[in-house]
């Protein structure tokens, strides 16, 4: 019978675990592993400027070494979530992580634009395996009473990888180059791997073999890719141009055959239906889809902003995010507390309305603003995104069956970087059609928080369910299983 370890009403009374030394360990071994994701997603965005004058390119064209990046990983979390039940999630990571160090270094030595963009989207399959190993070994190192701990701490380590990575990226292409800022991902890489091989133990992998959903993947993968390339260009070919249309059509058709392909698939499916129609785990799915866009819109165009707008360096545009950064990483270790006592609805609710809120005020900042309008936003921004990705993933995790835990962490996380690409694509379109860059960011950071708004009443309507006593008992039984 499929146990769900799902969310408490308020006041329900949970035992609380001690952890002990080997939980520590592997928990810490996880948080490195983050780290070298995470950093690699924010330590870019300062440099795009550099990189585009270093391959006299465009911002248009240099975008895509976030969004090559970012499709590829969210197109094949899921598998990667699904290759870590079947082969084991240590020995998944490692693949991943050898995949992920060997493109990095290529990123850090390419020739051109083209050819950097190319090794982004190879460095993305390594991410993909990487990210739903990681959430499954964490989630299985702890006990079931302290699921709100696990998303905690690996959003809280991300939130500090996302932190430093401005800071990280500003420094080296200032002082170095930008190439450094992938470069420098072999050693952290090889330094995860490290404590991971001592911290965590291997399994057998499970004798059941799934296959893969492979008309899926390339209809979703593709289809996703249409529709990107139909945001980014039609601020030059124009919306009702010819080339335009028939990319939105072909985006359209390819997606409607994904969700007809996924229904003829049954257990095999990319995303399997038992899964999908469970209601408290679609609903944070489609709240982290809507809520995405703003993260990675805010990654983008704050620091353009400092640099075009400001006159910062891309050190200083770095250092410019600070706030919101450090107050993501602050906010996602405390949320783990918060998420006990309060429980999924309750902190998701508020996180998504604080992502409305700072985006908001972030959007009236304009060409005569300075720096110090911006920080409130980007405290209030930082504090919704801390509380909301946390405890999002929390819910959307344990509201399936523990034995699904990594597929589950890749579907959330697939829709997190399906949002955020398609959102950025979107609020690309709309700067680009501004009068001028300030204003194009207003506009877009407006309807960004159109789309948080929708996201706050699906997590009121219907992210988290209340956990039954007798799951409860079980789960927490089945807890001092052997991490895989």
């Amino acid at each position: 019978m499929s146990q769900r370890l799902t969310d408490d009403p308020p006041g329900y009374p949970r035992p609380r675990e001690p952890l002990d030394r080997k939980t520590v360990l592997a928990i810490v071994a996880m948080g490195v592993a983050v780290i070298v994701i995470a950093n690699d997603f924010t330590a870019l965005s300062v440099a795009l400027p550099a990189i585009e004058k270093d391959f006299h390119s465009e911002l248009g064209t240099v975008q895509w070494t976030v969004n090559a990046y970012a499709l590829v990983f969210g197109v094949l979390i899921v598998s990667g979530g699904r290759l870590a039940d079947m082969f084991g999630r240590k020995r998944m990571f490692f693949v991943g992580t050898a995949i992920f160090a060997l493109f990095s270094f290529l990123s850090g030595v390419a020739p051109s634009d083209l050819w950097l963009i190319a090794f982004r989207a190879l460095m993305g399959i390594g991410g993909a395996l990487m990210w739903p190993a990681i959430l499954g070994m964490t989630y299985s190192a702890l006990p079931p009473s302290r699921a709100g701990l696990a998303g905690g701490l690996i959003l809280g380590a991300a939130g500090f990888g996302n932190a430093v990575g401005p800071l990280v990226g500003g420094l080296l292409t200032d002082l170095l180059s930008w190439r450094w800022i992938f470069l420098i991902n072999v050693p952290i890489a090889a330094g995860a791997v490290a404590v991971t091989w001592v911290a965590i133990k291997q399994t057998e992998a499970p004798s059941e073999r799934a296959r893969l959903d492979y008309p899926g993947m390339a209809t979703l993968s593709i289809g996703l890719v249409l529709l990107l390339l139909a945001l980014d260009q039609a601020s030059d070919w124009g919306w009702a141009d010819v080339r335009v249309l028939a990319l939105f059509a072909g985006s359209g058709i390819l997606l409607v055959a994904f969700a007809l392909i996924e229904g003829g698939s049954g257990a095999a499916a990319l995303i399997p239906s038992d899964v999908i129609s469970n209601r408290p785990f679609a609903a944070a799915c489609l709240a982290v889809l809507l809520t995405s866009a703003v993260f990675f819109a805010a990654l983008l165009y704050l620091p353009q902003l400092m640099t075009r707008v400001l006159g910062y360096s891309a050190l200083q545009s770095g250092a410019g995010l600070l706030p919101m950064m450090a107050t993501f990483a602050a906010v996602s270790f405390a949320s783990g507390p918060l998420y006990e006592r309060f429980h999924a609805k309750v902190v998701v609710s508020c996180g998504a309305a604080a992502i409305a809120a700072g985006i908001f005020v972030l959007s009236i900042a304009d060409r005569g603003s300075s720096y110090l309008l911006l920080v409130p936003g980007m405290l209030v921004l930082g504090v919704g995104i801390g509380l909301f990705y946390a405890a999002v993933t929390t819910a959307a995790v344990t509201a399936l069956d523990p034995s699904r835990t990594s597929l589950a962490g890749g579907i959330v996380y697939m829709f997190q970087i399906a949002g955020g690409s398609i959102g950025l694509g979107v609020n690309t379109a709309i700067v680009l059609a501004g009068s001028s860059l300030a204003a194009g960011i207003q506009t877009a950071f407006r309807v960004d928080t159109v789309l948080t708004l929708c996201a706050l009443a699906v997590s009121l309507a219907a992210v988290g369910r209340r956990l039954e006593r007798s799951n409860l008992s079980l789960s927490h039984q089945t807890h001092h299983r052997t991490i895989r």
